[in-house]
C-alpha cells in the first residue's frame, strides 16, 4: 500500500523555494516565469490598478492565498477589497493566471474549479502564445464565458470597485 503524503498550511510555511499546496498536496511551482509571462502579468496588473474606481482595493502580483489549511495558491495577479494582513484570506474580485506550457492544465482545470467554488468574480487566463485571454465571470455560482480577448477591452463593472484592460495595450510589444 502506498501513503500519500498530506500537508497543511503550517508544513507550507516552512518550506524552501515557491509551491503552492492544492489539497493537501505539495505542487512545485515552475522555474522562474520568462520574460513575456512577467510582462504580461504585470501589463494586466498595470491595466487593472490604472482603471480602478476606488481606493479601498489593491492589484497584487504572486500573493499567496490561504483559501484553507489544506489549500495555498499564488495567482499570477490578483484584486483584491478589504483584505488586512500578510497574505490574502478572501476571494479575490478577480484572479489572473498567465499559463506556461507546464502550468496549462493546472490552470484551466483546477485553479479554474477552486476560483469558481471560491467565488472569484473573474477569472482571466492569459496565454502569451497566441495572445489571449480568455476571461470568465461567475454567474449563478458558475463561471460563465465573457469571451476570448486579443485587442479588446474588457470593461468590469460588477464588482465594488469597477476597472478595466485594455489587452491590446497588454498584448502590443509582444505583437510581430
Amino acid at each position: 500500500m502506498c501513503a500519500i503524503e498530506y500537508y497543511t498550511y503550517d508544513d507550507y510555511k516552512g518550506w524552501e523555494g515557491d509551491w503552492e499546496l492544492i489539497y493537501g498536496q505539495a505542487i512545485a511551482m515552475a522555474p522562474a516565469p520568462v520574460i513575456t509571462h512577467q510582462a504580461i502579468a504585470f501589463n494586466i496588473a498595470y491595466e487593472l490598478r490604472s482603471h480602478m474606481a476606488c481606493d479601498n482595493c489593491l492589484v497584487v502580483l504572486e500573493e499567496d492565498w490561504v483559501i484553507a489549511d489544506d489549500t495555498v495558491l499564488r495567482p499570477d495577479v490578483v484584486l483584491i477589497c478589504d483584505e488586512e494582513g500578510d497574505f490574502i484570506t478572501k476571494a479575490p474580485k478577480i484572479v489572473v493566471e498567465v499559463v506556461s506550457p507546464s502550468t496549462a492544465k493546472r490552470d484551466e482545470r483546477i485553479k479554474f474549479d477552486i476560483y469558481e467554488k471560491e467565488k472569484v468574480a473573474y477569472y482571466i487566463i492569459a496565454y502569451p502564445d497566441p495572445l489571449r485571454a480568455k476571461v470568465y465571470r461567475l454567474v449563478d455560482g458558475k463561471f460563465d464565458k465573457v469571451g476570448d480577448f486579443t485587442k479588446e477591452r474588457l470593461i468590469i463593472d460588477e464588482i465594488e470597485c469597477p476597472t478595466a484592460v485594455d489587452f491590446d495595450a497588454v498584448f502590443k510589444r509582444f505583437r510581430k
